[in-house]
């Protein structure tokens, strides 16, 4: 019997579900709303509530934890300078769910948008400090040379 058990297993393993969650609030740190199924935004809403909470308490220590799930300096940044102060003096119930109609196409599963509950007031995140430099070379072109073939490798021409 499954009684007084609880947390959602995904049919994953405990590191899997782990990376899960911690990809999934990155995510949601960084714009403020994703898009998921309904259970997996029920189980990620704990994680990020837990991360908030320490946030507020804006100490070294809070930063340390935090870090150790988000494993972004840029993402702790953002959490601890844009994100906790809007929530200072509120105790708890920090993201939204909202249920979405439309069920995935492939399995039909529930899908819900989980955001941030002042997302509006939350600024976006300047892209070139957090996604890395790909840059083309300085004249523009791309380094391979020669026609661009829209073909797939496994098809001939006819």
């Amino acid at each position: 019997m499954r009684h007084r058990k609880s947390g959602r297993k995904f049919n994953r393993t405990p590191a899997h579900r782990k990376a899960m969650f911690r990809n999934m609030a990155s995510a949601l740190i960084l714009h403020g709303r994703i898009q998921t199924t309904e259970a997996k935004a029920k189980e990620l809403r704990g994680v990020v509530e837990k991360l908030v909470t320490k946030a507020k308490r804006n100490d070294l220590h809070s930063r340390r934890l935090v870090y150790k799930v988000l494993g972004s300096h840029t993402l702790v940044k953002r959490l601890f300078d844009d994100i906790a102060p809007l929530y200072q003096g509120v105790p708890g119930g920090y993201t939204r769910l909202l249920k979405l109609s439309a069920l995935r196409p492939g399995d039909c599963a529930p899908q819900a948008l989980i955001e941030f509950t002042k997302h509006e007031f939350i600024g976006k995140p300047e892209e070139e400090s957090i996604t890395p430099d790909i840059s083309t070379s300085s004249t523009g072109a791309s380094s391979t040379e020669g026609p661009v073939s829209s073909e797939r490798p496994g098809q001939r021409s006819e």
